[in-house]
């Protein structure tokens, strides 16, 4: 059995009031709340079991880089990677997604050569392609989801072409909620030579994720969303694609030798993360993914796909809402508008009163709002704890703006 309100007992944010009103966190795709077991831990890593990684032969270097490197099997387990060095640490997916365009993209691109990816793409999956277009003259090729929000992996494989060198393509949607077919796509690229980069900050938070039976070349998660702390993340990349790749930054811990006229690299993971890493955030991570696990993850899809259809079910009722993304094939992320002159930061501000914080803006997600022809909308996100009494009282707020605005 999945009981929602007992695992709400676990967020210790969850019982707070804001503008006098009980707290409906609906903004959880942006970053999810931590249970109070990834606050302990974080606050134990920093108050008895602190000290840097790999580099001392004392108790507390040698706890915390046991504690550090635990991690990294366990997002293993997440991913169901094969081997442990394919998971590289990162400050989240942005900097996994740098990674792969410095290290990988850049090296082996020149003009002319071209990377297919999609309008609903997070801003960390189109400006770091963005880069290799201006100072590599490289053309991005754009595919767009129909007005559902739903994308045919049919209309990607197309334009993989002769220059193709790479796609790039998010696993879900972060504004609409839509699943993409990424083992469709990776099956038909890698007959093409072409190399696959899904973006995984979203699915790997909301359903069961295997990197081996997607066939993908890079995957990067995000832990802040993963209900971990912030500046933590990794990226999975197969070990292909590793050998492939050269560091792009340089410093401690990802080196073997170094002398006047040389420099030799340590085996990866190391080689891809240089410097003092977060190690506190990577241990919290760590338990955020036990939570996670004590709960279950497909326990949660499941949950979250009924929360789904019921959030679906109640937006529809309102003749006086525009939701951009109604495809069957989708997570628990809704984007609306209301119809008529109210901006989405307004109708935020309204429900912010109420107690209800959902996101406004363009979502990181500019190309995609161009596609639906509007600067902004809100959306609303569900993650683990959220309840269908808090769908009643989004519904009940946007009643409310309707009543302002209309």
């Amino acid at each position: 059995m999945y009981n929602v309100h007992e695992i709400r007992k676990d967020f210790p944010i969850l019982d707070i009031d804001v503008n006098g009103k009980p707290l409906v966190y609906l903004d959880s795709a942006a970053s999810a709340q931590k249970p109070k077991r990834v606050i302990d831990a974080v606050n134990r890593a920093y108050s008895s079991e602190y000290a840097n990684v790999h580099r001392g032969l004392h108790h507390l270097s040698s706890l915390a880089t046991e504690k550090y490197e635990e991690v990294r099997e366990k997002i293993k387990e997440l991913l169901n990677a094969e081997h442990d060095d394919e998971i590289l640490y990162t400050t989240g997916t942005t900097e996994g997604i740098n990674l792969v365009a410095y290290s990988w993209a850049m090296p082996r691109m020149a003009e002319g050569d071209e990377i297919v990816l999609t309008a609903m793409e997070h801003h960390a999956n189109i400006v770091p392609w963005h880069f290799l277009r201006e100072r590599q003259g490289i053309s991005l090729v754009w595919v767009e989801p129909d007005k559902s929000g739903y994308l045919d992996s049919g209309k990607i494989i197309e334009r993989i072409g002769p220059k193709t060198k790479l796609v790039a393509v998010t696993h879900m949607s972060n504004v609409l909620g839509t699943k993409v077919d990424i083992r469709t796509i990776c099956n038909a690229a890698h007959e093409h030579g072409v190399p696959v980069l899904a973006d995984g900050s979203q699915a790997a938070v909301h359903g069961p994720v295997d990197v081996r039976e997607l066939g993908v070349d890079f995957y990067p998660i995000t832990g802040h969303k993963l209900y971990g702390p912030t500046a933590s993340g990794a990226i999975y990349i197969r070990r292909q694609r590793l050998v492939e790749m050269q560091p792009f930054m340089g410093g401690g811990d990802m080196i073997r030798e170094v002398t006047r006229d040389n420099v030799a690299y340590a085996q990866p993971p190391l080689k891809f993360e240089s410097g003092t890493p977060p190690i506190v955030q990577m241990i919290g991570l760590g338990e955020a993914l036990d939570y996670i696990s004590s709960v279950g993850m497909d326990k949660i899809a499941d949950y979250e796909a009924e929360l789904r259809d019921y959030a679906s079910c109640r937006l529809s009722e309102k003749n006086w809402l525009m939701v951009q993304g109604e495809t069957l094939s989708k997570g628990a992320i809704f984007s609306f508008n209301l119809v008529g002159p109210a901006h989405p930061h307004d109708v935020s501000t309204v429900l912010d009163q109420q107690g209800i914080a959902v996101r406004a803006g363009h979502h990181c997600a500019q190309p995609l709002m161009d596609f639906y022809g509007i600067t902004a909308s809100c959306r609303a996100s569900f993650a683990m704890y959220s309840t269908r009494e808090e769908v009643d009282k989004l519904i009940e707020g946007l009643e409310v703006c309707y009543g302002l605005f209309a």
